[in-house]
């Protein structure tokens, strides 16, 4: 089932759109923290966002610029600011599509559909998982921090990958080294502390603090 996400500041609007667009099948999560909607698109991980343009906090440009720093999901923009120059600034920000409000369901649903055949018909949906702040990219293999990106090494993300999928659960370096050997690299103990060590290193050096802990004869968690 294909999710979409709506970034809306009036509550009846995303009450009709998720009404509209469930009756159609889809699967529709409206954010509710609109100060930090990066960590409710990451928990969501959505085929599809909805964004209009006046919110509080920071406008939809903002969060489809920073959408776009780490997803390529298809984005359609639903606003009464529907002149020239706002539609052109948001196809320049990365939107797929734009909407001007008011708008009939039946249209809405329509556009969404067609857009989702495009973007999934031949490929993969791409999964994101969110700690602290910090949004890990399956589908290309990048870590993202307060909008930045992080560079690791094939290794690195293999762990980091492992630990973020078992977040708040401790694993074994048993554990990580067989997730290891699956690919084409030979990791032994000694390895396999080398690697961490540098993870965590590059992790601080992003801001991401205590992010990795060891759990001494144990394994190692994000927490």
């Amino acid at each position: 089932m294909y999710r979409v996400f709506i970034v809306e500041d009036d509550r009846g609007i995303a009450e009709a759109i998720e009404a509209q667009l469930s009756s159609w099948g889809l699967d529709v999560i409206s954010a509710v923290d609109l100060r930090d909607v990066m960590k409710e698109f990451a928990a969501a991980d959505p085929q599809l966002v909805l964004l209009d343009i006046a919110l509080p906090f920071y406008n939809g440009y903002h969060w489809c610029s920073e959408i776009r720093r780490i997803s390529k999901v298809p984005i359609i923009f639903i606003s009464s600011a529907s002149d020239s120059m706002n539609i052109v600034m948001a196809m320049n920000m990365g939107a797929d599509d734009f909407i001007a409000k008011p708008f009939d369901g039946s249209v809405l649903t329509a556009k969404v559909q067609a857009l989702l055949r495009r973007a999934y018909d031949f490929g993969a949906n791409a999964t994101m998982i969110e700690h602290r702040g910090a949004i890990l990219n399956t589908s290309d293999c990048t870590l993202t921090f307060n909008g930045e990106r992080v560079e690791l090494s094939k290794n690195e993300y293999r762990i980091l990958s492992t630990l973020m999928e078992s977040k708040g659960r401790v694993v074994s370096r048993e554990r990580l080294m067989e997730r290891l050997w699956e690919t084409d690299s030979f990791v032994d103990d000694n390895t396999l502390t080398v690697n961490i060590n540098r993870l965590r290193r590059k992790l601080s050096d992003a801001g991401l603090n205590g992010f990795i802990s060891t759990k001494v004869g144990v394994g190692y968690i994000v927490e």
